[in-house]
C-alpha cells in the first residue's frame, strides 16, 4: 500500500476551492461597466459593485488560508479576511473589464479549479459514505504502528572504498578517536559533527547498515567495512532504546485516511473501467 501516494490524493483532491477564483459576468450600473459575479445563496455580508460576497464564501477563504502549506502568519481577524476577499473580488472583476477571462490559459484554470472543487466534494461525499471503522484502525495500529521496537544511536565513518574503510578501522583498534577520524575522513554530511546519526529505527536505514548497527554491542564498531549504495561505512553504536509508538487516539484519524485509500481507489477504478475514455 502506497501510504505517501494516498496522503497526497486524498489531500490534494479533497481540497475545494474557487471562492477566489476569476468568474466572468457583465453587468451595466449607469452607465459604467461592472462585473458581478453568478447569483449566490445565503447570507451576503458584503457587496462589491453590487457582486454578493457571502458569509460561506468567507467561511470557505478563512479554512483555505489557514490550511495553506507554509502559512506561518498568525490567524487573522474575520474583518482582515473580509478585507482580502473584497481586494480579490476587486481584482476579479478588474480582470473581466480588461477581458483576461477570455485567456486560454485562465479558462483552463477556472476548468481546473471546478474539476478539482467537484473531485474533493465527490471523494469527501464517497469517504463519508464509506466510513473505516474504529475496530479496523485499531487493527492496523497493533500489527504496524503500535508494536515498540528498538531504536539506535549511531555515530559513522563514510568513505569512498573498502580499503580506506579498511584503514579506519586499523586506526580505531590502535586508539584514535572515533568522532575525530569522522571529522577528517568522513565523506558524509554527518561528517563535521563526529559522525552522529542521533535516533533512529532499523526501517530508516538501508538493510546492510541496518543489519550491522543491530549486530553491535554497545560500544563496539564494526570490525569490517560495511557496503551500501552510498560507499563504505565504519559504524559505532553508542546507544539502543525501545521505542514509543504513539497512542492509537493520536493517530487514528490518519490511519482510517490510509485505510481509507484502497476502497477509494477500488471505486475510481470502477469508474474507469466502465467510463468511455479516449486519449488522443
Amino acid at each position: 500500500m502506497n501510504y505517501r501516494h494516498t496522503l497526497v490524493l486524498i489531500a490534494s483532491l479533497a481540497t475545494i476551492s474557487g471562492c477566489d477564483q476569476m468568474q466572468s459576468g457583465n453587468s451595466t450600473d449607469s452607465g459604467n461597466t461592472t462585473t458581478a459575479a453568478p447569483a449566490v445563496e445565503g447570507v451576503v455580508i458584503a457587496t462589491v459593485n453590487n457582486s454578493p460576497i457571502t458569509q460561506d464564501v468567507l467561511d470557505v477563504y478563512a479554512s483555505q488560508r489557514k490550511a495553506q502549506a507554509g502559512n506561518t502568519e498568525q490567524a487573522k481577524s474575520e474583518e482582515a479576511v473580509l478585507n482580502e476577499l473584497i481586494s480579490l473580488e476587486l481584482m476579479r472583476q478588474d480582470a473581466v473589464k480588461n477581458g483576461l477571462n477570455t485567456q486560454p490559459v485562465v479558462i483552463a484554470a477556472l476548468d481546473q479549479q471546478t474539476r478539482t472543487a467537484l473531485a474533493g466534494a465527490a471523494i469527501k461525499d464517497f469517504m463519508a459514505s464509506n466510513p473505516v471503522s474504529d475496530e479496523a484502525a485499531k487493527a492496523l495500529y497493533d500489527e504496524q504502528i503500535g508494536v515498540a521496537g528498538k531504536e539506535y544511536n549511531a555515530r559513522h565513518i563514510l568513505v569512498a572504498d573498502e580499503e580506506t574503510a579498511t584503514g579506519v578501522i586499523e586506526l580505531l583498534d590502535s586508539g584514535s578517536d572515533f568522532s575525530e577520524l569522522a571529522k577528517e575522513k568522513s565523506t558524509g554530511p554527518s561528517g563535521p559533527s563526529g559522525g552522529k546519526l542521533g535516533w533512529f529505527g532499523a526501517d530508516q536505514m538501508v538493510k546492510p547498515f541496518s543489519e550491522a548497527t543491530a549486530a553491535l554491542e554497545k560500544g563496539a564498531y564494526t570490525k569490517t567495512p560495511v557496503q551500501t549504495q552510498f560507499g563504505w561505512h565504519v559504524i559505532i553504536l553508542d546507544d539502543t532504546r525501545e521505542s514509543t509508538p504513539p497512542p492509537f487516539e493520536d493517530v487514528k484519524d490518519r490511519i482510517k485516511m490510509l485505510l481509507a485509500n484502497p476502497q477509494l481507489q477500488q471505486y475510481i477504478e470502477s469508474m474507469k473501467s466502465s467510463a468511455s475514455i479516449d486519449i488522443k
